[in-house]
């Protein structure tokens, strides 16, 4: 009962850095926020009873871990950012 109601908050700070520029956005971080959805989400349709609370919470992590990964591959830097990077010969 515990486990998937403490990852919500894990959810919930997802949804809380939407609100970060996107070139902060740390890929590994988001990559295993998506695969940990994915994965315990197909194990809660597996055990018996279904666990409906897991499932919830995984699938909601697996969809936001997802949208910032979008977030953070359809990025274009603006003028600053592009400034700011070392040129490269």
């Amino acid at each position: 009962f515990w486990a998937p109601t403490f990852k919500w908050g894990i959810s919930l700070a997802n949804i809380a850095d939407m609100q970060r520029p996107a070139d902060k956005i740390s890929v590994p971080q988001q990559c295993a926020i998506t695969a940990t959805g994915v994965i315990w989400s197909r194990y809660s349709t597996q055990i018996k009873p279904v666990n409906y609370n897991l499932l919830a919470v995984n699938l909601f992590m697996a969809i936001t871990g997802s949208y910032q990964l979008f977030r953070k591959f359809t990025h274009v830097p603006g003028p600053d950012e592009a400034q700011a990077a070392p040129a490269t010969a």
